[in-house]
């Protein structure tokens, strides 16, 4: 007998939904039914379904309180992908949570580590109340860029780690899309944190580690951004090594590079173009060799493709033998967010030493 495909819907209906999830997920509709897309205005959900039609015809286009609440209660829906402004998604993942169904939440997971502990409390008593497992995954789609993938599997070729560098220089002016986005310059943060968070995952991702304490200062330079829009952090990781953390939300010569020094290499990852967006690897040996990978961006196709696997394989795997995809998961978001936190903490204490909050 065939699997029954999931149904799921699609909360919000943004400029990163429109450019990005559909596509993405057109690419994987075998893999599920896209039942409905969901935004607080007609208007709004009119204009992603129109598009969504093109590859999902039978979308359903719902909004409003009265079309979030036919969303809560359609039992034919498993999941939910929740892409709305930030300051909003925990409490509409819960409400989800609350309903049964499984959440696909966009980064960030929250805009602090407060609200983060409450969601994880809320998480941990709808789930011990629910009949089954219920997924709670934060789309960090850097986790499964296969250009990070791949340094993460290289680590080791460079020995013990001595250093760790990460140079962010962004993009956000008046030409990028999101540059007027009003819930990321009222967001607590702004864009260090909304932008920020994709690149700590990296790192976070790369050393293999958690990040332990920071000591950073921060300043606001281009008025046109909310403040601030530079940080240069120091961080110190579990392992006992170091490393430094440089972010411009907005340069004119963007360029996004996590780099690794070890005893016996470096390993260096660096965004770039070679016929198509994506990560360039390289790995410097002992002996004074180089050898290079180019590996075009695929992140946010793998993450949904993960996501959607690991709510059909909880409906099939029913009980303990289910495990979730570890990359996906709330508290991986979560302590991305915490890391952060505490560096413009330190940067609002002129640098003074602050350890980053543990979440489990």
């Amino acid at each position: 007998m065939a699997t029954k495909l999931p149904q799921i819907a699609i909360l919000g209906a943004g400029i990163f939904v429109k450019t990005q999830y559909l596509p993405r997920l057109s690419e994987i509709s075998h893999l599920f039914h896209l039942k409905a897309i969901w935004s607080r205005t007609q208007e709004s959900a009119t204009a992603a379904v129109d598009i969504a039609r093109k590859h999902f015809p039978g979308v359903e286009c719902k909004s409003g309180d009265n079309g979030l609440e036919d969303i809560i209660q359609d039992g034919s829906i498993a999941a939910v992908a929740v892409v709305l402004a930030g300051q909003n998604q925990v409490d509409i993942s819960l409400r989800m949570l609350k309903a049964g169904k499984h959440v696909l939440q966009e980064k960030p997971a929250a805009s602090s580590t407060s609200e983060l502990e409450a969601a994880l409390s809320s998480y941990k008593s709808i789930s011990a109340d629910a009949p089954g497992q219920l997924i709670w995954s934060v789309a960090e789609n850097y986790r499964f860029e296969p250009g990070l993938v791949e340094c993460k599997k290289l680590i080791a070729d460079i020995g013990k780690m001595m250093s760790v560098q990460v140079i962010i220089e962004g993009s956000m002016n008046s030409s990028n899309p999101y540059f007027s986005s009003s819930w990321r310059r009222n967001f607590t943060g702004g864009f260090i944190l909304d932008m920020g968070v994709h690149f700590i995952a990296g790192l976070r991702m790369l050393v293999g580690c958690e990040v332990v304490s920071v000591s950073a200062m921060t300043s606001h330079v281009d008025l046109t951004l909310p403040p601030p829009d530079n940080i240069s952090s120091v961080f110190h990781l579990e392992n006992g090594c170091s490393g430094v953390f440089v972010m411009v939300v907005s340069s004119r010569s963007p360029k996004t590079l996590w780099r690794v020094i070890g005893l016996n290499g470096t390993l260096q990852v660096e965004r770039g173009f070679q016929g198509q967006h994506g990560y360039l690897v390289t790995l410097y040996g002992a002996d004074g060799q180089s050898k290079s990978s180019f590996f075009p961006f695929s992140g946010v196709t793998e993450e949904l493709k993960a996501f959607i696997n690991d709510v059909s394989e909880n409906t099939l795997k029913k009980g303990s033998q289910f495990v979730a995809e570890p990359r996906l998961s709330f508290v991986e978001g979560a302590r991305d967010v915490a890391v952060l936190e505490a560096m413009l903490e330190s940067g609002a204490k002129q640098g003074e030493l602050v350890h980053v909050k543990k979440l489990r």
